[in-house]
């Protein structure tokens, strides 16, 4: 079983394709694989406890987090987390810590422990475009990713997991007068469908 996370929607964003994508695999998850689905708060104060809280309890085979970059035009997959909490924009609670460690005292960071390359091939060959990137940010998406690789470092789990951005819908950019770059649910579904697929393939061979 594969825990797939999203977010609500942040800042003055009205949709968010993390959650809709969850939410349409955990209805039709894709083959040789089971899905959980997680959509997490927008609040650096409950979105680690909620997601480490699923991973105790769940006990998943690997944990692929999602979120939205708006201004990328690709899926975007990471290669790294860092222990810095520093927020462009507040919460959805009004937080925007500064400077601030994810973990005080943790590593500087952390790789993902997803097989990136071999999803990104699948996404690709899917026809989604797919990019491997070296930075989560510093925002919620950064910060659920380093939470979630060290705690699952510090309790000695081989469990693959990493982070995964997907662009703004179309509809969210065409309410801008400056829209940015856009990808449709479906396509983004399809995308992330992909990658999970060679991620199960990857895990049945035993490489995870």
């Amino acid at each position: 079983m594969v825990l797939l996370t999203g977010f609500e929607p942040f800042g003055e964003r009205a949709r968010n394709p993390s959650e809709r994508v969850v939410q349409r695999l955990r209805r039709r998850p894709p083959r040789g694989t089971r899905v959980e689905g997680l959509v997490l708060p927008v609040d650096a104060v409950r979105a680690v406890p909620l997601l480490l809280e699923a991973v105790d309890r769940l006990q998943p085979r690997a944990v692929v987090c999602l979120g939205e970059a708006p201004g990328r035009p690709a899926i975007s997959l990471e290669w790294v987390a860092v222990n810095l909490l520093e927020f462009p924009i507040p919460d959805n609670a009004g937080q925007k810590p500064q400077g601030e460690p994810v973990v005080p005292g943790g590593p500087a960071a952390y790789f993902s422990t997803l097989p990136l390359r071999e999803m990104q091939a699948a996404i690709r060959r899917a026809g989604i475009p797919a990019v491997l990137s070296l930075s989560a940010g510093a925002y919620l998406c950064n910060q659920v990713m380093y939470a979630l690789l060290h705690h699952l470092a510090q309790g000695g789990r081989a469990v693959p997991a990493g982070f995964i951005h997907l662009p703004s819908l179309p509809e969210e950019e065409a309410e801008r007068d400056r829209p940015g770059p856009s990808m449709s649910l479906a396509l983004a579904a399809r995308g992330v469908r992909a990658g999970l697929e060679a991620l199960a393939a990857w895990l049945a061979l035993g490489l995870g």
